[in-house]
């Protein structure tokens, strides 16, 4: 019974995240300022979201992932396809924990973004 009782205190103070499971999702690689909408005008001229998407990450903002109108925040913001799919509407896999995505892979997803 202790044995038991020490195996459950385990898998609660980890929380269960030894468990987590990765997921794939549809959306769009953004930025931290524009969320899932990217202002026309915003740098004073007329962009893509790629260019938007670039722009204000080089201005400081952070890549999020925005998909069915929810913005959630990228854990590994080093993660070389971030840059590759800036704008672009991607698969991406990873494990989310609250609103944060640790990203293991991001692939175009083969569907057109609305203009």
């Amino acid at each position: 019974m202790k044995v038991a009782l020490n195996f459950l205190t385990a898998i609660a103070l980890l929380g269960g995240s030894a468990f987590a499971a990765e997921k794939t999702w549809v959306g769009s690689i953004s930025d931290s300022k524009c969320g899932a909408k990217h202002m026309a005008g915003e740098h004073g001229a007329k962009m893509s979201n790629r260019d938007c998407t670039e722009a204000c990450v080089k201005g400081g903002a952070k890549y999020v992932f925005a998909s069915k109108g929810k913005v959630y925040n990228i854990d590994n913001q080093d993660y070389a396809g971030l840059a590759e799919h800036a704008g672009h509407t991607v698969k991406l896999t990873g494990e989310m924990t609250g609103d944060t995505i640790k990203v293991s892979n991001v692939a175009m997803s083969g569907k057109k973004k609305k203009a």
